[in-house]
This record gives C-alpha cells, structure tokens and sequence, in this order.
C-alpha cells in the first residue's frame, strides 16, 4: 500500500488539471500498465465520455451496452481479457462519496496477475473520486466530459445547485435523476444528512427557462439558510415562501415537498406545499401516501405550514415524483398515472435506490413515445434500513 499512499499524496498536491496524469504515471511506472483512461457518465447517464483536453474527440462508450457501462453499475470491478492484444482490461467505477461519476479503465499486459491489484485499485479510485470533486472548483475538465451535448443555461444552474445523484449510509440509500436532462427547467432535488437527521427536499418550480431556474434556485437556497440556520422544518417552508414571494408578489411560485427523517427511530417530519408526491413500498405493496395539501411557496406572504408525520420501517422503498413524471401523456394521450408507478416500483423492486429513478424515467420514455417531455421529470427514491446496519458503510 506505500505505492499507493505516495499516489494519493501526489493527487492532493497535483494541479487540478494533471489529476489522470498522476494516475496514469503511477500505473506505468509501479504496475506496469499499458494504457489508462478516464471516462465521466454524462448528464443524462446515457454514455460514458473520456477525459481529454478537446472533449469527444474520443466516442463515448454506451453505459448499457459496454464492459465500462458494466462497471459503473456493478458492485465490482469488471476484467475483461482481450486474447487478440494480448491484454486484460481492468474497468473500476469512480466514487464521489457513493456517488458514481465514472469509471477508471487500466489495460495490462496479459502476464500481470490483476486480481491481488484490484482492492489497491478500488482504494486510488475512490481517492481519485474525491480528488476529482474538488477538483471541480478551479477546472472545468471534468464538468466538460461530463456533457454529450451543450447545456441549455437553465439545465447548466440546476446542476450546479444539485447535491450529487446518490447517497448511501447505514440508515439509508437514495437515488435521484432529473429529465431532460440538457434542459430541465425549475425541477430540483436538495438533501443533507447529519449524525441524527436526514432533510430531503423535491422541488417543482413553475415556469420555463431560465426564469423557472431563476426561481428555484431562490427557493432552494432561502430553505438551505434556514436549514442551516437550526431552524424547523415548517419554519423552512416559511422562510422560503417569504423570499419566493417578496422577490415575485405571488405571480410565480414553488411547489416543495420537505421531509426530515430521524434516523435513530424512522420518524418524519412532512410539510407537503404542492404537487410533488411520494409512494412508499412495504412488504412488496405499494400505496401513495397522502399529505394535507398546503399552497405552494410564494402564493401568499405569510403562509403558515403545518407539519405532519409518519413512521418508515427497515426494508422501507420511498418514491417521489414531480408532476412532470406522471402527468406525462403518451401519443395515445393516456396518463402514465400512479397506477404505471406503483407497476414500476414493483418491477425494479430488486435495483438499489441509485438506479431506480433511471429506470422508472426509460420506462416513462417508453410510455411517451417519440414526442418530447414538455415538463421536468424529477424522480427521488429512498431505501430505509434503519440504525444498526453496520454491514453499510456511510458514503455522503
């Protein structure tokens, strides 16, 4: 593991830009590798794109159709030899804290045995994970290959407001995705965990462009404020509807469902302020949980929220969904509806949290047909555990 420590130390002095390179050089010289590449899921977790200095001057890779693909989704490294070569490839995911970004491919030779590698080689991907994640502050190198496509100014601000795809920790895991994903306009998901609470906002903001994501990112960073001010859960629907409204008079608002989970018992506290909705699967059955409707945020000054509460149970699967999800018509012009979403929760009952959402989203793709999303398509999915699982590790 020394070899390995000094990479790891000279990642953390390394120019943010010369990251792959110290990976790269570290490989050929202690490991003897051939070739190393780097390759980030883009937005829409439809392709996996190198990281050069011009980016796609090499073809992306399908994430459902290629051993990269393979490995950003599986549990473990995936090694394929390549008898023609003479190599074998090595694919390992890359980790921002549970959060998979890419994945880190390492040809060898043929005559290097790679299996005693791979627990060192997961170990420098996650270092280089977190590397790339602050990285991100002072290069756009990574954020480029992360783009098959340009980003409309909307889509580029609800990004960059959004707290990562997924999040695992004993008590819980939890998986969001966001459609179309180069031009979503006011949808938001916003979570932060502590040592008893986890907060968990879903956002719909209405309107379109830039003025929708004008909007929400208002409304998501009035609640962080008061979120890190201490303050409750209903006094930060409050806080957020007096800055949605003082700044639009009530002509544009948010709709926001808040919830906060304890996590030593599975108590939540629910301030429901619109159409964002939750489904919750137990014991294999599904039913939508029904919350008194409040007005959104920004409607009136001086809205007044009422919290509610439920209980989750260990084994627990939570589901929500912004309007864009199940209003969505097909060409027939039939609503994908709570039915179609209960049937998509059973049928992907056995995927972790992190892949749920996507796959409920190309369900949804295939109930739509050819014709464009005209609205956001905002799904967040939940697994419960409960205190106690020590056999998970905490990764956000």
């Amino acid at each position: 593991m020394d070899r390995f420590a000094a990479v790891e130390r000279a990642l953390r002095t390394a120019d943010p830009h010369r990251l792959l390179d110290v990976v790269t050089e570290a490989m050929r010289e202690h490991l003897g590798a051939a070739d190393v590449e780097l390759r980030m899921a883009d937005y829409g977790v439809r392709s996996l794109q190198r990281v050069e200095a011009v980016p796609l001057a090499t073809e992306p890779v399908p994430i459902h159709d290629s051993p990269q693909g393979r490995a950003y989704g599986a549990p473990d490294p995936v090694v394929v030899s390549d008898q023609a070569a003479r190599t074998v490839n090595v694919h390992l995911p890359v980790s921002v804290r549970g959060d998979r970004v890419g994945v880190l491919s390492v040809t060898f030779p043929e005559n290097v045995a790679t299996a005693p590698l791979l627990p060192e080689l997961e170990h420098l991907c996650e270092a280089l994970g977190h590397e790339i994640m602050v990285a991100e502050r002072d290069t756009d190198l990574f954020l480029l290959a992360r783009r098959a496509t340009r980003l409309t100014l909307a889509a580029e601000m609800q990004w960059q407001l959004l707290p990562g795809r997924s999040c695992l920790r004993p008590e819980f895991a939890l998986g969001a995705h966001l459609e179309p994903a180069y031009a979503i306009f006011g949808d938001n998901f916003d979570w932060s965990s502590s040592a008893d609470h986890l907060t968990l906002a879903v956002t719909n903001g209405m309107g379109e462009g830039i003025e929708a994501a004008l909007l929400t990112n208002l409304a998501v960073n009035a609640m962080r404020n008061a979120r890190r001010a201490g303050l409750s859960l209903a006094d930060q629907a409050y806080l957020a509807d007096q800055a949605v409204y003082a700044q639009n008079r009530g002509s544009a608002y948010v709709a926001m469902l808040l919830l906060r989970f304890e996590l030593a018992t599975g108590q939540v506290e629910v301030v429901e302020a619109g159409s964002p909705r939750a489904w919750l699967m137990r014991e294999g059955k599904v039913e939508t949980l029904d919350f008194d409707a409040q007005l959104p945020l920004g409607m009136f000054e001086d809205t007044v929220y009422v919290p509610e509460h439920f209980r989750v149970s260990p084994g627990d699967r939570l589901l929500f969904a912004s309007d864009g999800v199940y209003d969505t018509t097909s060409q027939a012009g039939k609503h994908y509806g709570e039915h179609a979403l209960a049937r998509s929760l059973t049928a992907n009952r056995l995927l972790p949290a992190a892949q749920v959402p996507r796959a409920v989203l190309r369900e949804l793709a295939d109930h739509r047909g050819a014709s464009p999303l005209d609205d956001d398509a905002l799904v967040v999915c939940v697994d419960w555990y409960g205190q106690g699982q020590a056999d998970r590790s905490a990764s956000c």
